[in-house]
């Protein structure tokens, strides 16, 4: 049975449980950035995350902290939001949403799926098949 982030509390013991049933070994920085995304569903980015994780004195890399965010998403603990190549937010949110973006203040906010409703896609390269598909809609304050 795999683990989503909704099933995760924030402590210490049950985050270590989760890590070892989806095969991530629970060093203590994976444990204690763990504590730290799923306090509560949020959007965050690696930098938010390391000075979360590292505001009580404890000292967790930047390299760790990315590539434990990337190893929460492979393992479908985190959902990488890309909004463009040098800003990735990483979600806890697993369920089905989409995003809205406010470009001024650099936040994400969730929007649930049936208030999105797309009406037809492309035609689907050949050998290929739709896995998912994300919205970002991107808002700026008006003048």
């Amino acid at each position: 049975m795999k683990t989503t982030a909704t099933q995760l509390r924030a402590d210490r013991v049950h985050v270590a449980t989760c890590l070892r049933n989806c095969g991530i070994t629970p060093t203590q920085q994976r444990v204690r950035i763990g504590e730290v995304l799923f306090a509560k569903a949020q959007h965050v980015s690696a930098e938010q995350v390391l000075a979360m994780v590292n505001k009580d004195q404890e000292e967790v890399s930047k390299a760790t902290v990315y590539n434990t965010l990337g190893l929460f998403a492979k393992n479908g603990l985190l959902n990488e939001v890309i909004i463009e190549p040098s800003k990735v937010f990483y979600d806890t949110n697993l369920e089905k949403h989409h995003h809205l973006y406010h470009i001024d203040s650099g936040t994400l906010e969730d929007i649930s799926a049936g208030q999105v409703k797309i009406e037809q896609l492309p035609e689907l390269p050949h050998g290929t098949e739709l896995e998912d598909v994300d919205v970002i809609i991107r808002l700026r304050k008006s003048s």
